[in-house]
């Protein structure tokens, strides 16, 4: 429990007052779902436009549609906070099946719209998206025309999102509260404590490396003992998802993904061969690490270890202050935004048990807050974790003015908003190291990312794509996932990992999120976009805030391969883009090896300093 300055709880009650018992949440609820009968009645007796004076009646259904979006993403967000909160909330998860229901009916309204503007003839489309009302929304709703193409009849989509809501989503629901509710026993000290996953997963960055095995095995014995229900549970939401794709003509298993992301294949190809081509780098860097700690390969619980056995701790409070002090010197915005975040109570950091493991961030549109989720422990991690998911917050806060419909931007770009201000922390903390040891320790820390989002993220890719085409063919069993894991990492780190992690695909949420098929190459993808940003930032100083609100601003609005032109003047479909990211990465790996090999690595205290 932390008695410092800084609040480590987040306040709900300013959104909707007393949790989840809160009248006004149920008023909000039945406001929503007036609103979607009132505009299911009005989709129902429009017919197709046949001239372009209709212009305006199709504005007027954009228009329904972002109130109506509005109300449910703070329905949803709220709930989303009530679970992680307090997974034994027995009222959460009746409010989540609301929200479900509220949801699948507006994402059924949203496809009747989608067909009825998939129906107009094309030369009066282009027309109409040429008009003074209908030209701000031309990408959205062509995306819109598009998915209207692929869509079944208005019975069989409406069926699909009914089912969902007990059925493809419930599961989802259901591996979190499971998950949530698990308890770890982890002998420390030779003290048997009884940790949440979070708690447990946490103690991959412990200082003391029979914390860090005894935490990695006690984990691995529950993820055995469950791993056929989780089997069940992932195999259940693949099946439905390959079920709709079957009914829909849809082959491709990336379609969805890269159709969400704004993507296109060549891009992601692109993506994947600069980083296969120089993972062997990488490696230098993980037998580096093992060498210092005393491996012949880096095993698996040791990749979070810190570089040294040292008793490193960083109170939240001056985790607060090094990450306020150095975002803002990046603009007055983003510097105002940081302030207000921690003074409101957006952050919800506490360390304890019966909290749910995954760190996240969401927000609330209709009030313009965001609310950031994790379990802060004390380590350089969890202020990198903190600083990536404000850093989502700060991509909500700079759509704020954006129209509803444009606020939805692919989850690529989520991760290069987030992981553009870890570089910028991080870089503060290397820049303010005064021993190499200490900065030996930072640039770990950095490669860490690089490792994570080159190999981890690339064998969690590889597994999916594997893993969806075994399903196409029937259920796929426990320990069938335990080797699909397996052969993928062995594949993604180049063999170099010792103690692989089978069941990985147990306890990574993103393999069940029912939101995002996929939700693997996202990361990378933003991870080396950021590089590019950042490096246009340090080029222009604090000038560059306004650039990059704009190019935020406009993440909702257009391709990626169209935004990242427009802003930063690159084409992403081009592998030289992704060698630029991937130099800058391989130039810290040449900086760690010739660190560690200059500088006796001891046991002794780590000074990491946050005080400027």
């Amino acid at each position: 429990m932390n008695n410092g300055v800084y609040r480590e709880v987040w306040d709900l009650d300013s959104i909707f007052p007393g949790g989840s018992e809160s009248p006004q949440f149920v008023e909000h609820l039945r406001s929503t779902e007036i609103k979607i009968k009132d505009f299911n009645s009005k989709i129902g007796s429009i017919v197709s436009p046949k001239s372009i004076a209709e212009a305006e009646e199709v504005a007027e259904l954009i228009k329904l549609i972002s109130e109506i979006e509005m109300n449910v993403l703070q329905a949803k967000s709220f709930v989303v906070c009530l679970l992680a909160q307090n997974p034994k909330d027995q009222k959460a998860p009746t409010l989540d099946d609301k929200v479900g229901y509220l949801n699948a009916n507006f994402e059924t309204s949203v496809k009747r719209t989608q067909q009825l503007l998939q129906q107009i003839e094309e030369k009066l489309w282009n027309e109409m998206l040429d008009t003074e009302i209908l030209s701000n929304y031309k990408y959205i709703l062509n995306e819109w025309r598009q998915k209207g193409r692929l869509q079944l009849s208005e019975s069989e989509e409406r069926l699909i999102s009914d089912l969902m809501i007990d059925g493809y989503h419930a599961w989802y629901s259901f591996y979190k509260t499971l998950m949530s509710g698990i308890k770890v026993k982890v002998s420390i000290s030779g003290k048997e404590n009884t940790l949440s996953v979070g708690q447990a997963i946490n103690l991959r960055a412990d200082p003391n490396a029979e914390v860090r095995k005894a935490s990695h095995e006690a984990l691995e014995n529950v993820w055995k003992e469950k791993e056929g229900l989780f089997a069940q549970i992932l195999n259940h939401i693949a099946g439905f998802r390959l079920q709709v794709y079957k009914t829909k003509g849809v082959e491709n298993i990336l379609e969805e993904p890269l159709f969400n992301n704004r993507i296109k294949s060549e891009t992601l190809d692109v993506m994947w061969g600069a980083v296969d081509k120089h993972k062997n780098v990488f490696i230098k860097y993980l037998n580096g690490k093992a060498g210092i700690l005393g491996d012949a390969k880096l095993n698996s619980y040791h990749f979070w270890a810190p570089i040294t056995k040292s008793e490193q701790h960083i109170d939240y409070d001056e985790a607060v202050k090094f990450v306020t002090s150095h975002l803002s010197q990046f603009g007055p915005e983003l510097a105002s935004f940081i302030s207000n975040a921690f003074e409101k109570g957006w952050v919800e950091s506490e360390n304890r048990p019966n909290k749910s493991a995954v760190p996240f961030c969401t927000g609330f549109p209709q009030t313009g807050e965001s609310r950031v989720y994790m379990t802060y422990s004390g380590t350089i991690k969890d202020l990198l974790t903190l600083t990536h998911e404000l850093g989502h917050a700060f991509h909500n806060y700079a759509m704020e003015d954006v129209d509803s419909i444009n606020k939805q931007y692919p989850m690529s770009l989520a991760e290069t908003a987030s992981t553009f201000l870890e570089m910028i922390v991080l870089d503060a903390a290397i820049d303010q190291a005064t021993t190499n040891k200490d900065k030996l320790l930072l640039l770990d820390e950095k490669l860490k990312r690089s490792v994570m989002n080159f190999m981890n993220i690339n064998a969690r890719f590889l597994f999916e794509k594997k893993f969806y085409e075994e399903r196409k063919q029937g259920f796929v069993t426990a320990t069938r996932l335990n080797t699909l894991m397996k052969e993928s990492m062995d594949i993604g780190y180049n063999g170099s990992l010792g103690h692989i992690p089978v069941h990985s695909w147990v306890w990574t949420p993103h393999f069940y999120i029912t939101k995002s098929p996929f939700y693997n190459f996202p990361y990378t993808f933003g991870y080396l976009l950021s590089l590019s940003i950042y490096a246009k930032a340090k080029e222009k100083g604090r000038g560059f805030e306004k650039d990059y609100l704009s190019f935020l601003r406009d993440s909702g609005s257009m391709s990626t391969e169209e935004l990242v032109m427009k802003h930063l003047g690159e084409d992403i479909t081009s592998e030289s883009f992704w060698e630029k990211g991937m130099d800058l990465c391989m130039n810290d790996v040449k900086e760690f090896i010739e660190l560690a090999d200059s500088t006796m690595v001891t046991e002794e205290t780590s000074s990491f300093n946050t005080h400027n």
